[in-house]
C-alpha cells in the first residue's frame, strides 16, 4: 500500500554538497528585504560621533536601528527576545545581516540614544512627504495613554513619604547610638573584623531612607512646577521606579502612565507629529504639539482637528496664535441645546447666555445682565446677576441651583471670546463635516499600535520614554511606507528592489 503523504527531502538528512543562501527559504516578495532598503534611507550621522576607533568595534547604529524598527513593526519590544529572533526568525536574520547584537546592546542602545530616535522619526515624516504620502492639508489630533515601566505597588504618597523619612531618621539615629555604646564589646562582637564594618541593618536602613529622600524631593519638585506657591497636599503621589510618570485613567481603572500624542496626516494615516506629555488631559497640549509639527514637518497644516479634551483657554489661544484653522468639539455647556427654550424640562446652559465682549458681560435668557464679580491670577472669571431678579425670573427653576437663593453664577476665563467664535464656527454644516473626519484619521492608528502589542514603555523617565515612543511612531510610518510600495500606490526609486535580491 503507498504511503500518501511527502517523503522528507534528502538534504535534511544531509549536507548539501554546494553552499546556498538560507535566505532563499524566505518567500521571494518578503517584506523584511523592502525594510531593508527604507533602513538604508536613515542618517545616522548625529549617533556615529559617538563611537571611537579605539578598543573592539561597534555594531554600526544604523544596524541597530533597523533590528529595533524591525522588532517593533513584528510586535517584539523586549531586547531579550529581540536577540532571540535574531537567532532563530530568518527574516530579523536578513535584517541583522546574520549579527546577533546582546539584549545588552539593544536594551543599552535604545536607553541611550533617545534624542537620536526623534530625529529617525523626523526622517520618516520627511520620507513619507517627499513620496507624496503625507500633504499636511488636514491634521488630527490625539492623545492616548500608555503605562510606564512601573506600578501602583511602588509608590508612596507625599504624607507618607514624611512619616516615613522621620521613622528612618529615628532608627538610624538609635542604631547609631547603639553602636556607640557597644564599642566596649567591640572586640567580642566583631572578631576578626576591623570593627568599621557597617551594620548591615544600618545599611538597609540609610539605602531605604536615601531613596525616600529622593522621591520627596523629585514630588516637590514636580509640585513646585505644577502649582508653584501652593502647599503640597499629602494625598499626592510618586512612584520609586519611575518618578516622571503621572497616575491617568478612567472608568475607575488608574495606573502610572505617560501620555502619547500624535498628530495624524488624513491623506495615508502618516504620523507628521509626537510627542509625550506628563498631562493626565489634553487641554495643555496644542502649544508642544503645534511645536513638534514644526520641527518634524517643518511646516504647520492647513487645518487641524481635536476632539473635546482639547477644548481649554490655553489650546484655543495656541491655535489662534498660529494661525492654524482649528476645529475642536466644544464642552457640553458651550452647545446650543438642541431642544427649544420653551421645553419646561430642560436645564439652561452656559450656551444660553449671550457674551458681549464689548461690555464684558452675559445676558441670560430672561434678560438680565450678569457682570463679572472676580478673576483669578490665572484668569478665570465669574459673572453673576442679582438675586432679585432672579426670583421673579420665569426660568429660575430651570437655572438657579443655588440651595441658599444666590443669583445665577457663569465661570469662564479671559479667552470667553475664543471659545465663543469656537462654538459659532463648530454649528456650521462645513465645520462639522471636516470634524466628522477625525475620527477615521487618528483614532485608528492609536489602534494599530496598541493591535501591534504595545501598551506599555520599557524604558523609564520621560526623556527615555520619548525616545521610545519615537521608535513607535517611526516603525508606523515605516509600516504605512512599506505598505504604499508594497500595493504599487508609490514607487520610489529605492523601492525597485521590493523582493529578494538577485546575485
Amino acid at each position: 500500500m503507498t504511503i500518501p503523504f511527502k517523503s522528507h527531502p534528502v538534504e535534511f538528512h544531509q549536507h548539501q554538497l554546494f553552499p546556498s543562501n538560507i535566505f532563499d527559504l524566505l518567500p521571494h516578495d518578503h517584506e523584511c528585504y523592502l525594510y531593508a532598503e527604507l533602513f538604508e534611507q536613515l542618517d545616522t550621522a548625529s549617533v556615529e560621533s559617538f563611537y571611537s576607533v579605539k578598543g573592539q568595534h561597534a555594531y554600526h547604529p544604523r544596524q541597530i536601528v533597523a533590528i529595533l524598527i524591525y522588532a517593533y513593526s513584528r510586535g517584539v519590544f523586549s531586547s531579550r527576545q529581540i536577540e532571540r529572533r535574531c537567532r532563530e526568525d530568518l527574516s530579523f536574520m536578513f535584517i541583522a545581516e546574520m549579527n546577533c547584537p546582546n539584549f545588552r546592546v539593544l536594551s543599552d542602545f535604545r536607553k541611550n540614544h533617545c534624542s537620536f530616535f526623534q530625529d529617525c522619526f523626523k526622517q520618516t515624516v520627511k520620507l513619507a512627504m517627499e513620496l507624496k504620502l503625507a500633504s499636511l492639508g488636514h491634521i488630527s489630533l490625539d492623545g492616548s495613554k500608555f503605562k510606564a515601566n512601573t506600578s501602583k505597588h511602588k509608590a508612596m504618597s507625599y504624607g507618607r513619604l514624611k512619616e516615613k523619612e522621620q521613622a528612618l531618621c529615628a532608627e538610624i539615629d538609635a542604631l547609631i547610638e547603639q553602636a556607640s555604646r557597644c564599642d566596649k564589646e567591640e572586640d567580642q562582637a566583631y572578631r576578626d573584623k576591623t570593627g568599621y564594618e557597617i551594620p548591615e541593618d544600618l545599611q538597609f536602613k540609610q539605602d531605604r531612607l536615601a531613596k525616600i529622600q529622593a522621591a520627596k524631593q523629585a514630588l516637590e519638585a514636580r509640585e513646585a512646577l505644577l502649582n508653584p506657591g501652593k502647599a503640597i497636599e499629602d494625598r499626592k503621589q510618586i512612584s520609586f521606579a519611575d518618578t516622571e510618570a503621572r497616575i491617568m485613567g478612567k472608568n475607575g481603572q488608574f495606573d502610572y502612565s505617560y501620555n502619547g500624542q500624535i498628530s495624524v496626516d488624513a491623506d495615508h494615516q502618516i504620523i507628521v507629529g509626537q510627542h509625550i506629555s506628563q498631562h493626565a488631559n489634553d487641554k495643555q497640549d496644542v502649544e508642544p504639539a503645534l511645536q513638534a509639527l514644526q520641527d518634524s514637518a517643518g511646516q504647520l497644516p492647513e487645518k487641524i482637528s481635536a476632539d473635546n479634551g482639547y477644548f481649554s483657554a490655553n489650546n484655543l489661544q495656541a491655535f489662534a496664535q498660529a494661525e492654524v484653522d482649528a476645529y475642536i468639539a466644544t464642552d457640553k455647556g458651550e452647545k446650543n441645546h438642541k431642544t427649544p427654550l420653551e421645553d419646561s424640562e430642560r436645564k439652561l446652559v452656559k450656551a444660553d447666555f449671550i457674551y458681549d465682549e464689548a461690555t464684558n458681560t452675559f445676558t441670560c435668557p430672561g434678560g438680565q445682565i450678569l457682570t463679572q464679580i472676580s478673576q483669578s491670577k490665572d484668569g478665570s472669571r465669574v459673572y453673576q446677576g442679582r438675586a432679585e431678579a432672579c426670583a421673579e425670573c420665569p426660568f429660575k427653576p430651570r437655572c438657579c441651583q443655588s440651595e441658599k437663593g444666590q443669583a445665577r453664577t457663569i465661570n469662564t476665563d479671559d479667552k470667553e471670546s475664543l471659545r465663543q467664535d469656537m462654538n459659532r464656527k463648530m454649528q456650521r454644516l462645513a465645520a462639522k463635516a471636516i470634524y466628522k473626519q477625525r475620527k477615521i484619521i487618528v483614532e485608528p492608528v492609536f489602534g494599530q499600535i496598541k493591535n501591534s502589542g504595545f501598551r506599555n514603555f520599557s524604558v523609564r523617565g520621560k526623556d527615555k520614554v520619548a525616545g521610545e515612543f519615537s521608535i513607535v511612531c517611526a516603525t508606523h510610518n515605516f509600516k504605512k511606507i512599506a505598505k504604499a510600495i508594497l500595493t504599487g500606490l508609490i514607487r520610489p526609486e529605492f523601492g525597485n528592489s521590493a523582493t529578494q535580491p538577485t546575485i
